[in-house]
């Protein structure tokens, strides 16, 4: 929680909030039902950056101040549980680790089971289907599978390019 203290923390942490929601109104469709979203980068490097705490903290506000900026239906809390549960997962799994790809990759798949899989096909269900937890599952299954080397080489790259720029040298593996 001292991290929280920090005003460098805060600064970076305020940053990555802002360039989250600016992110998270851009996707790359690939098709009807895979798009490539940026929102959640931001939030993984909260994670990587200052843990567990600001990774959940930013990812929340991104959430929320995505929502305020630019409301696409209704609130729902459930989303933001999801993201703050996101920062949370990427900052257990990444802060004060040496960078590699199979680290990245394990967290991905950690991210994408429990939010992108459990909680956000159990939030559409209670909000669309009613009844339907196993069909959104089903239904979302294959999309999220597919994005998990995606989002890890992206992940990945980025974190590399970050490294080279914040120390001169990357720390990756």
């Amino acid at each position: 929680m001292n991290k929280l203290k920090e005003t460098k923390t805060l600064v970076v942490a305020a940053m990555l909030v802002a360039i989250g929601i600016v992110l998270g109104f851009f996707k790359l469709p690939i098709n009807q039902l895979i798009e490539i979203r940026f929102g959640s980068l931001p939030i993984c490097m909260a994670g990587m950056m200052f843990g567990p705490v600001v990774g959940g903290v930013v990812g929340a506000l991104v959430d929320i101040g995505g929502y305020l900026v630019k409301p696409t239906g209704p609130f729902f809390p459930g989303f933001t549980l999801s993201s703050l549960v996101g920062g949370v997962i990427f900052g257990l799994m990444l802060y004060n680790k040496k960078m590699t790809f199979l680290r990245v990759l394990a967290s991905q798949i950690v991210y994408t089971i429990i939010v992108g899989i459990i909680m956000n096909s159990y939030w559409l269900n209670l909000l669309y289907l009613k009844n339907g937890y196993l069909a959104a599952i089903i239904a979302r299954l294959p999309k999220e599978l597919i994005m998990i080397p995606i989002y890890s080489v992206l992940i990945y790259s980025l974190f590399k390019a970050f490294s080279k720029v914040r120390y001169g040298s990357p720390i990756v593996g």
